[in-house]
C-alpha cells in the first residue's frame, strides 16, 4: 500500500540527541511528571484545579458542558472579569509596587515602566473613557496599534467593560481593517497616529480613516477614533469622529467599578491572516480561554514570578501576542518586557542588549527570527550577557533541529531547557510541548500533549497511527481555552474544524505530524504543503530541516512542484548564513550540488530536491510565516498569486528573476 493510499506520511527523518532537564530545575519544576497521571485520572478536575489558580467572583456548577458539540461551555455558571484578574487582584494582594511591563521603545532611550499600580490606573481610565465614547457590554471595539503599552492598556479596558475586543495587526492594510470591523460590527476603532519600526515613523491613522471610509460606503458607520500621539506625525482630523487619547484618557478617574461577566462572555475576536476570501474570525470567550493561558504560561514557561523577567516577542495582533504577551503573564502576575520595534534597530544586537538590560529570564520567540539570528552570526549575541536567562520557548511553526540546536547553546548557553510549542489562533493555548522540569526534550519535536489535553495522529479513517507513522493532527476531547465558533457563522466553524473527522467528534485544522519510534509528536506543517513525489507523501518540514542542518544555510523553504515523472517534484528555496560567500559572491553550482546531496544522505533520495535556489530573502507574512503557495507559483511557471500580506513585495521579484537563470535539471 502506497503511503498516498494509506493516509499517512512518509517518516524519514530521525534525530538522536536529548537534552535531559538541568536537576535543579527539574527539582522545582512548577509541572512535574505526575500531572500526566493527575490530568489522566481525572481530566476535568485537573482543569477545575487550573481554574482555581484565578479569581472567580462566582464559582460554576458544571465544569464543562458538551452537550452540543462541537459548541462547548466551560466551567458554566461562573462569573469572572479577565482585567480583575489581570490586574486588580495583584493590587488588592499587595503586589501594586511589580513592575508588570518593561516597555522599550524603537528609539533607543525611550522606555517606560508600569507597575501594576500603574495599569490599574490607566486601564480604569481608559475603561471610563470608553464609556464616554458609548461603548457598552457586548459593543465590539477594533484595536490597531503599534507595540505600546497603551495597546495592552485598551485590550484590558475592553475587558473590564465585557466589550469584546478585535485587535488587528498594525501592519495589516487598510482593506483588511475594514474587513474586520465591519465583519464584527466594530463601532469604535482605538489607534495611534504611528509607530516606529526600522528607525522612520510608521503612520497608522491615514489607514484607519481609509478603512472607515471604505466601510462607510458599505453602509457601516465607525462612530469614534481614539487616537493615542506616539510619533507626533501630522494627520487628518475629522472633528466629529476623532478624539485623542490624551484628550480623554487622561482627564478621566482611576476609580471603575469592575463587572464580572458569565464564564461564556464573548472576550475577543481575532481573525486569521494571510488567506484568501472572507476572513475567519475565531471567537475566545473569557473563563476558559483565561484558565488555559495562565495555565499553560505558569506551568509550560515554569513561570516564578518574584525573580523572572519574561519576554513574548510576537506582536499582540497575532494570537500569541494576546495569550502570551498580555493575558497569561498578566493573569499570573509576572514581569513582562514589551518591545516596539524590529530585532536589527539600530543595530543587529538589540534584543540582546535588551535581555542584558533587563535580566531576562525567559525568552518566547519564533524559529523565523531564530534562524534570522543564525544568518548573522554568533558574534553578535556573544558581545551580550545573557546568564540570566534559564528557559527559551519556539511558536509559530516546527523549529528545524539546528535552529534548536544554536537557539539553545548560542542563546541558551548550552544549559536552558527548550520548549518547542504546537497551538494555534483557534486553539487559544498551548496544546502540545516539552515540560522543561520533566522531558528529555529533542530538537524539532514538541514532544507531547500537555497535561489536560488529549492529542493524537490519526489515519484518514481517524484510527491512531503507529510509532513511526505519520498522519492528520486532531485533538480529541475539548479543552477550556478552545475557539466557540467562528464570528456569526456556526456553519463554517463546524465545516472547517469538525467536518473531516464528524463521526469520531476530532477537531482536526489542516496540520500533519507523524509519532516517532517513541511516540512523540513531530509536526509536519500544514496538510496542503504536504508534496505526493512518486507515490510518497513528503513533508516539507524534514526537507527544509535537512537543509538547515547544512552549516551554510540559514533558511529554507520547500514545495512540491508539478513534474511528468514524478507526479511532484522537490524544489527548494534557501537562505544562505552571512558567512557562507565572500560579499558579492553569487553561489556557485558547486555548493547547489553539495546541497542537494546533503538532504540525500540525510533524508534519502526521495527526497533529493529537482532544484534549489538561493534567495536573499523567502516571502514571509508579516508574522514571519512562509508563503510557500507564491514559491509554489514561481516554481510551476504560474503568475505569482496575492502578495498584499507580504512583509515584502518584493522578494517575489528577486526569486522571479534568479529562478528563470538557475533552473538545475540534474
Amino acid at each position: 500500500m502506497s503511503d498516498e493510499s494509506s493516509g499517512t506520511l512518509a517518516n524519514l527523518a530521525h534525530e538522536e540527541r536529548r537534552f535531559e532537564p538541568p536537576k535543579e530545575f527539574a527539582e522545582h519544576a512548577n509541572l512535574k511528571a505526575d500531572a500526566y497521571d493527575e490530568a489522566e485520572k481525572d481530566r476535568l478536575g485537573f482543569w477545575e484545579k487550573q481554574a482555581d489558580r484565578l479569581d472567580w467572583d462566582t464559582r460554576w456548577d458544571r465544569v464543562l458542558d458538551w452537550d452540543d458539540p462541537p459548541f462547548a461551555k466551560w466551567f458554566v455558571g461562573g462569573r469572572i472579569n479577565a482585567a480583575w484578574n489581570c490586574v486588580d487582584r495583584h493590587v488588592e494582594n499587595g503586589a501594586g509596587d511589580k513592575v508588570a511591563f518593561h516597555w522599550v521603545g524603537e528609539p533607543e532611550d525611550d522606555k517606560r515602566d508600569l507597575t501594576y499600580s500603574d495599569l490599574k490606573d490607566e486601564v480604569s481610565k481608559a475603561a471610563n473613557a470608553l464609556v464616554e465614547l458609548g461603548v457598552q457590554t457586548g459593543d465590539r471595539v477594533a484595536i490597531y496599534m503599534p507595540m505600546i503599552p497603551e495597546t495592552a492598556i485598551a485590550m484590558l479596558a475592553c475587558a473590564r467593560l465585557g466589550a469584546p475586543h478585535t485587535v488587528v495587526f498594525g501592519g495589516f492594510s487598510s482593506d483588511a481593517l475594514a474587513n474586520r470591523v465591519e465583519d464584527c460590527d466594530a463601532k469604535v476603532i482605538i489607534t495611534a497616529d504611528g509607530g516606529y519600526r526600522r528607525g522612520a515613523p510608521s503612520a497608522l491613522k491615514p489607514s484607519v480613516d481609509e478603512a472607515c471610509d471604505k466601510v462607510a460606503e458599505r453602509g457601516h458607520e465607525v462612530r469614534k477614533v481614539l487616537v493615542v500621539r506616539r510619533t507626533s506625525q501630522e494627520v487628518e482630523w475629522n472633528d466629529d469622529r476623532d478624539v485623542w487619547w490624551h484628550d480623554l484618557v487622561d482627564s478621566q478617574s482611576t476609580e471603575h467599578e469592575c463587572e464580572f461577566f458569565d464564564s461564556e462572555h464573548p472576550l475577543y475576536v481575532l481573525y486569521t491572516s494571510g488567506t484568501t476570501g472572507k476572513p475567519k474570525g475565531i471567537l475566545h470567550t473569557t473563563g476558559g480561554y483565561l484558565v488555559g493561558c495562565a495555565y499553560t504560561h505558569w506551568g509550560i514557561f515554569d513561570l516564578k514570578r518574584e525573580t523572572d523577567v519574561y519576554w513574548c516577542t510576537a506582536d499582540v495582533g497575532w494570537v500569541t501576542g494576546h495569550s502570551y504577551g498580555v493575558y497569561g503573564p498578566l493573569a499570573n502576575g509576572a514581569t513582562s518586557v514589551m518591545y516596539e520595534g524590529t530585532p536589527d534597530t539600530p543595530h543587529k544586537g538589540r534584543w540582546w542588549e535588551i535581555c542584558e538590560q533587563y535580566g531576562v529570564t525567559i525568552l518566547y520567540t519564533a524559529p523565523t527570527a531564530i534562524r534570522t539570528f543564525m544568518k548573522w552570526g554568533d558574534d553578535i549575541p556573544a558581545k551580550h550577557d545573557l546568564s540570566k536567562l534559564r528557559l527559551l520557548g519556539s511558536v509559530g511553526e516546527s523549529i528545524n533541529p539546528e535552529a534548536y540546536i544554536w537557539y539553545r547553546k548560542t542563546i541558551g548557553g548550552d544549559r536552558t531547557p527548550v520548549v518547542d510549542t504546537w497551538w494555534q489562533t483557534e486553539t487559544g493555548s498551548i496544546m502540545i510541548s516539552p515540560l522543561p522540569g520533566v522531558t528529555a526534550a529533542k530538537p524539532g519535536s514538541a514532544m507531547k500533549s500537555i497535561p489536560g489535553v488529549v492529542v493524537d495522529v490519526v489515519t484518514d479513517e481517524g484510527e491512531s497511527v503507529p510509532n513511526g507513522s505519520g498522519g492528520f493532527l486532531v485533538v480529541k476531547e475539548p479543552w477550556p481555552a478552545m475557539l466557540r465558533t467562528l464570528w456569526g457563522d456556526d456553519e463554517r466553524f463546524k465545516e472547517t474544524y469538525w467536518s473531516r473527522f464528524e463521526k469520531q467528534g476530532f477537531y482536526f485544522a489542516g496540520d500533519g505530524a507523524k509519532k516517532d519510534d517513541d511516540g512523540d509528536i513531530w509536526l509536519l506543517g500544514r496538510v496542503d504543503d504536504v508534496m505526493n513525489v512518486s507515490g510518497h507523501r513528503l513533508s516539507t518540514t524534514e526537507i527544509e530541516s535537512a537543509l538547515v542542518s547544512h552549516p551554510k544555510v540559514a533558511e529554507a523553504a520547500v514545495v512540491g512542484a508539478a513534474d511528468e515523472t514524478t507526479g511532484q517534484a522537490v524544489c527548494a528555496f534557501v537562505i544562505l548564513r552571512e558567512s557562507a560567500l565572500e560579499e558579492g559572491e553569487e553561489a556557485p553550482d558547486s555548493l547547489i550540488q553539495e546541497l542537494r546531496q546533503h538532504v540525500q544522505k540525510e533524508i534519502g533520495a526521495i527526497a533529493k530536491p529537482r532544484q534549489i535556489m538561493v534567495v536573499p530573502e523567502l516571502p514571509k507574512t508579516r508574522s514571519g510565516k512562509i508563503m510557500r503557495r507564491l514559491l509554489k507559483d514561481v516554481a510551476e511557471n504560474r503568475e505569482v498569486g496575492d502578495v498584499t500580506t507580504l512583509a515584502d513585495s518584493t522578494v517575489m521579484d528577486l526569486i522571479g528573476k534568479g529562478m528563470s537563470s538557475s533552473k538545475d535539471d540534474a
